[in-house]
């Protein structure tokens, strides 16, 4: 599920689309929610690129079982992989198989070519071939196994990344969300029990009504947070802060007014994150010189 980060994330990036195309709420709210659900297909997606590796594997054994003249290694080839405990749940879960069978867009074909050199550059790594000449099947192994190996392939994989930008614009700005959220589901998979479902975009619906509410707040309260903001700047122009900067610190202050449960100090926190994933390097430290100021002054803590 998205955090509270990761949905503020999301608001925020309804704001600047909002100003790009003003729109009315309840389309802009509508458009939110669905990059939201956006998030979740890229999720299966990468699960799936997962179940095809594993796929693609025993397409390759099945090659070797049926050549003429056969190696040692085909008579007998090496199963570790293809019996990988984890990618055995990832392929067995019901909810990964229900959606893709909904989206049919979302399946890797096994001779897709961004598959085959992963494919190819994961099989000729040490890792992989340390992991495939260890003996036994231990489950805590398999687990660490997997999750390195979508580091490695998936998440850290530029071209994986720019394929994403080729297939849905919104993916390549939300990979590290999904790419998060594989790591959590790897790592949530127990030996013992089942996995049915997969990880949830909106927790309940108190996020949600937390991402209208900040949403609609700071549209509604913008000009006079932008007055506060302009009050704080020394020495600078509001003209010569970068839009996503001004919609970053506009958000923050909206919530520091408007949602009294959350502690000051987390509000710049998570702004500031949110700053290193949207704007330049330097905007954090210029982010939590204006919001640290803001708090101060409204005794906000």
């Amino acid at each position: 599920m998205l955090g509270r980060r990761q949905i503020r994330e999301k608001v925020v990036e309804s704001l600047y689309s909002y100003q790009q195309n003003p729109l009315k709420y309840d389309v802009l709210e509508k458009n939110m929610f669905s990059e939201i659900e956006k998030i979740y297909h890229l999720y299966i997606y990468q699960l799936n690129f997962l179940v095809a590796l594993k796929d693609l594997a025993e397409r390759q054994i099945e090659i070797g079982k049926n050549k003429y003249l056969k190696t040692e290694n085909e008579i007998n080839p090496n199963q570790k992989f293809i019996n990988n405990q984890i990618l055995k749940k990832i392929e067995e879960n019901d909810e990964r198989l229900d959606f893709t069978s909904k989206h049919q867009e979302l399946k890797w074909d096994i001779y897709d070519d961004l598959l085959v050199k992963t494919f190819q550059r994961m099989t000729s790594g040490k890792r992989y071939q340390d992991f495939m000449k260890e003996e036994g099947y231990s489950f805590a192994e398999d687990q660490k196994f997997i999750g390195k190996l979508f580091l490695r392939y998936i998440a850290e994989n530029e071209d994986f990344h720019d394929h994403l930008e080729e297939k849905e614009m919104s993916w390549a700005d939300d990979f590290h969300i999904s790419n998060s959220m594989i790591q959590k589901t790897i790592g949530y998979f127990r030996e013992d029990e089942p996995s049915h479902t997969l990880i949830k975009m909106i927790k309940d619906d108190e996020d949600r009504e937390f991402a209208s509410n900040l949403l609609r707040q700071t549209l509604n309260h913008w000009e006079e947070s932008e007055k506060k903001l302009e009050t704080k700047l020394e020495n600078w122009d509001m003209d010569r802060i970068s839009l996503m900067d001004k919609i970053i610190l506009i958000a923050a202050i909206t919530e520091i007014d408007f949602f009294p449960l959350t502690p000051g100090r987390v509000i710049i926190n998570e702004y500031i994150e949110i700053s290193k994933v949207f704007s330049t390097d330097r905007s954090n430290i210029f982010i939590n010189g204006i919001l640290d100021k803001y708090t101060k002054e409204v005794n906000r803590n």
